[in-house]
C-alpha cells in the first residue's frame, strides 16, 4: 500500500484534531501512553500535506543487527513453478531494521505493541541534529544541553512530539561500520543520554524518541539506562530511523504503526506497508 493510501486513511481519524504550528496535536492529559486516556477534542480542519518521506530501511538478511546475527531467514511455502503461487514464511526478531520499542519491553507491566493508543503514533516530529558532535566522538549522547540549544532556536517541543536523534550514522549502512565495531570487537555508535529521557519524561509531555542507530542506549553505555527510565514511563522508542536528514528540525508529523501481534514487546514498522512509519509535511 502506497504512503499516500497510508495518510488518506489516517486523515479521517486526525481530521478532528487541530493543525498546529505544520503538526497534528493530540490532546493532553495522562501519562504519554496509558490506554484509554482522555484527550482534547477540537473543530475539525482539512489536513492535506506536501511531501512524505519514508521512515524505514528496506530489511535485508544482512541489515545489520545488535548481536551479529542474520535479520531474518525465509522459507518457501509456496512456488508458483509448482503451486501456481509464491508465499515464503519469513522469521525474524521483533527488534530489527527499523522498529518500534513497545513499554513492556523493558518493564513487567507496560503496553505492548498493540495496545499503543494509535493516535499516540499520529504525532510531532521534532529531529534534533548531532551530527558534528558524532563525527568527532562516535560515543556522543544526545544531552540535556542538546535540547536547550534545540529549544532556544526553535521554541520548546511541542506536546505529544516524538524527538529524534539525527547522528548520520546510517551513512555507515553503505560505507560500513553500521555495528560500529573496533579492532578488539567493541561497538561505538550515539544514543540518548539517560538525563535527557529523564528531563523529557518530567519537564516536556512526549510521546517517544527514536535514533538512527540499533538502540536508543549509546554502545558504550554498559546498561541500559534509557530503556530503563524511558520505556516503563509508558513511552515508546523507535530504531533505526532512516532518511531523518531529508526532514526540517520541526515541522513534520510522525505517521507509525506496526503490527497488532497480540503481547508483542516491539515490532517492525514495514512488515505491511499500511503499517509503516513515515513523515509528512503540512501545507
Amino acid at each position: 500500500m502506497c504512503h499516500v493510501c497510508v495518510i488518506e486513511g489516517v486523515k479521517a481519524e486526525v481530521t478532528r484534531r487541530t493543525m498546529l504550528a505544520g503538526a497534528i496535536a493530540a490532546g493532553a492529559g495522562g501519562p504519554a501512553l496509558s490506554p484509554g486516556r482522555a484527550r482534547a477534542q477540537s473543530e475539525a480542519q482539512p489536513v492535506s500535506f506536501t511531501r512524505v518521506v519514508d521512515l524505514t530501511h528496506t530489511l535485508t538478511p544482512d541489515f545489520p543487527t545488535f548481536d551479529g546475527s542474520p535479520a531474518f531467514t525465509t522459507e518457501d511455502l509456496f512456488t508458483y513453478e509448482v503451486d501456481k503461487l509464491n508465499m515464503k514464511i519469513l522469521r525474524y526478531a521483533e527488534h530489527i531494521g527499523t522498529h518500534f520499542d513497545a513499554p513492556i519491553h523493558f518493564s513487567t507491566d507496560g503496553a505492548t505493541i498493540d495496545q499503543i493508543p494509535i493516535e499516540d503514533l499520529v504525532c510531532p516530529l521534532v529531529i534534533i541534529d548531532v551530527r558534528e558532535a558524532v563525527s568527532a566522538n562516535p560515543d556522543y549522547r544526545l544531552s540535556p544541553d542538546d535540547i536547550a540549544a534545540f529549544e532556544a532556536r526553535y521554541g520548546e517541543i511541542p506536546e505529544n512530539a516524538c524527538v529524534a536523534m539525527l547522528s548520520g550514522w546510517e551513512e555507515k549502512l553503505v560505507s560500513g561500520g553500521f555495528r560500529g565495531e573496533d579492532a578488539n570487537g567493541e561497538s561505538h555508535f550515539p544514543g540518548f543520554d539517560v538525563e535527557t529521557a529523564r528531563f523529557l519524561i518530567r519537564e516536556r509531555s512526549v510521546n517517544g524518541i527514536a535514533v538512527d542507530t540499533l538502540t536508543l542506549d549509546a554502545a558504550q553505555v554498559s546498561t541500559n539506562d534509557v530503556h530503563d527510565t524511558w520505556l516503563p514511563s509508558g513511552r515508546f522508542g523507535i530504531e533505526c530511523v532512516a532518511n531523518l536528514a531529508e526532514l526540517p528540525p520541526i515541522g513534520a508529523t510522525l505517521i507509525g504503526g506496526a503490527p497488532k501481534f497480540q503481547g508483542s514487546t516491539g515490532d517492525r514498522v514495514e512488515s505491511w506497508r499500511s503499517f509503516s512509519l513515515s513523515a509528512a509535511m503540512a501545507r
